[in-house]
């Protein structure tokens, strides 16, 4: 029973990777730009992004495995469990998160910067003149790829040699939980070290990405129908077309017989007009692809759906927001909780020993642990947020240094350098997930899932405690217990193990880590207010690439509008009630 349990927990991880894959797959087709695909930048960046998400991933995979060892309702150990077993899948855990983690950092640091520069290195002309060949290429890729290769040298001698702990004369180091946590094996803190810098680099990229894309997407959803549909847009701009050429038709024939030719203010007013013109023709041609015309029968169904579905994601939208609030307020609550009652604050990075403020969503995993793989979903669908979060933050703040914006990502406009810089982004920002998953919003979850043991005091020496008859003695793990039977039961995850090491051995960064999850809260705040009461503005793309134009409607004013154009896209018709509007009205609009 006990194997079948096993398998079972890896089966559904697997297909979890597989749905993964699927996902990194439709993220790069939906962004990647479709005239300068790249097959290598392409196949790179599924791979990489797989890889990260599969790392987050694994935590309900390891809380449900040292769950399973333990019975929840009797505080015990199960029969099977015993510590050669419990060892032994500590020990796989280890393995497959050391790979994988491992291969995050390879691929963050070596395989996507040396992806960039080969893609930089091909010369089409040369090519086709055979002056270029793959040798080449991949030497002229590698040859500045060497320059990473040597910073990850650097990272691992650097941990292998940097002092841990030197302050290890406190009374928390005297608990069996922290004397674990203090690394002696110089692999382990090298690769320990190599992984809090990178965590930390992600934290300060998530703070200000993820906080802004969490506190966006829920608006953006909501104001995914668009307060004009394509059927009107299209009538509008036609009628807005036929009206400025008729104007630049009455201009050129008024003065056609003038010597001097058109009058300075007459000649100002026609450039203005030849102008407005090109936009019209482009906005013209945007709301025609966005209503279907000369589009396939497939294409034209798959508009209608969406549009149908535009409701949907408006009642999606504001149960993000709960979801989003709750996830803030998680969060909020665990930060006072560590800031107030961690045992040794600063000096281990604010690692907590017993929970002592309530935390929602904590509750909602510990309590869903119990019966897998729900947890696994609600996990999931969490980590997913997250990760579209990610990727609405970077696409609305764009890959900047400092005030300069070097790539901008949008969805089928990113380039392939682009493309591979969001990856390294996202992977650094998965790094910092871990931690604020782990150690922010379901904290006990994470540690030890459902797993309780047995207060009640032994009638003889060696037994396992018995609170058959006394359920109130039946209390959940915790990190700090003074209880000796809690040894012998608990048993806490491994990311929960490592990311605790990375914190006590290197309290530098789980200081930064901690203080910088309450940056991310305030980011959060300020942007989803700004984001409530800012007037919305319409697609600026599918509109006018080059103009601003502001809607009159807020937030909520707009809603029954929205859905009259959501309405007049299904049905393809306009609306005969809609009058047809001149630019000045745009530029109200």
């Amino acid at each position: 029973m006990a194997l079948i349990q096993v398998a079972l927990i890896w089966v559904v991880y697997g297909v979890v990777v597989a749905l993964l894959a699927l996902v990194a797959a439709i993220f790069v087709y939906v962004y990647q730009s479709p005239r300068e695909r790249s097959a290598t930048v392409t196949i790179v960046s599924i791979f990489a992004i797989t890889a990260l998400l599969a790392t987050v991933l694994l935590l309900p995979v390891d809380v449900a495995l040292v769950s399973s060892t333990t019975s929840s309702k009797l505080g015990q150990r199960k029969e099977w469990a015993t510590q050669q077993k419990v060892d032994d899948i500590l020990l796989t855990l280890k393995i497959v998160y050391y790979t994988l983690f491992s291969l995050d950092s390879l691929l963050c640091l070596v395989v996507l910067p040396f992806t960039y520069f080969w893609y930089e290195e091909y010369d089409e002309v040369a090519t086709e003149e055979g002056t270029q060949t793959l040798g080449k290429r991949f030497w002229g890729a590698f040859k500045y790829t060497i320059a990473f290769i040597l910073l990850v040298v650097i990272l691992f001698l650097v941990g292998f040699f940097v002092p841990v702990a030197r302050d290890r004369s406190g009374a928390h180091y005297n608990l069996d939980f922290f004397r674990n946590l203090l690394t002696e094996n110089h692999g382990e803190r090298s690769l320990t070290f190599s992984l809090g810098l990178l965590m930390t680099i992600g934290t300060l990229i998530y703070v200000l990405y993820t906080a802004a894309g969490l506190a966006l997407l829920p608006v953006a959803l909501i104001k995914s129908a668009p307060a004009i549909s394509a059927p009107t847009l299209t009538a509008t701009t036609a009628s807005e077309l036929e009206r400025n050429r008729e104007r630049q038709r009455q201009l050129e024939g008024r003065n056609s017989g003038s010597e001097g030719g058109l009058p300075a203010k007459d000649r100002r007013e026609l450039d203005a007009l030849v102008r407005e013109e090109r936009t019209l023709v482009r906005r013209e041609r945007l709301a025609a692809e966005a209503s279907g015309e000369h589009s396939s029968f497939l294409m034209k169904t798959w508009m209608k759906t969406e549009a149908l579905f535009r409701p949907i994601k408006l009642i999606g939208g504001l149960l993000l927001i709960f979801v989003a609030i709750l996830i803030w307020v998680s969060m909020l609550l665990t930060g006072i909780d560590k800031a107030k009652n961690s045992i040794c604050k600063s000096r281990c990075g604010y690692v907590l020993g017993h929970i002592q403020i309530f935390n929602p969503m904590n509750w909602i995993f510990v309590n869903s642990a119990k019966v897998f793989p729900v947890d696994y979903v609600l996990f999931l669908l969490l980590v997913l947020l997250f990760f579209a979060s990610s990727v609405v933050g970077i696409a609305t703040v764009g890959i900047r240094f400092l005030w300069l914006k070097l790539f901008t990502i949008r969805k089928g406009h990113t380039s392939p350098q682009a493309l591979i810089m969001a990856t390294v982004m996202l992977i650094l920002i998965a790094l910092a997930i871990n931690y604020s998953m782990a150690m922010m919003v379901a904290p006990q979850y994470s540690h030890y899932g459902p797993q309780t043991f047995c207060d009640h005091p032994l009638r003889h020496p060696g037994e396992q405690p018995n609170c058959t008859d006394h359920p109130n003695h039946i209390i959940p793990c915790s990190e700090v217990t003074d209880n000796p039977a809690a040894k012998n039961v608990c048993t806490p995850s491994v990311i929960s193990t490592f990311l605790d090491r990375v914190t006590v051995n290197f309290s530098f960064f789980g200081v930064v880590d901690f203080w910088a999850q309450f940056v991310f809260l305030a980011v959060f705040l300020i942007v989803f207010i700004t984001s409530l009461f800012r007037t919305p503005k319409l697609d600026e793309y599918q509109l006018d690439q080059d103009a601003e134009e502001d809607e009159e409607e807020g937030l909520l004013a707009s809603t029954g509008r929205r859905f009259g154009a959501t309405w007049q896209d299904i049905t393809g018709r306009a609306s005969k009630r809609t009058p047809a509007r001149g630019h000045g009205d745009d530029e109200d609009e």
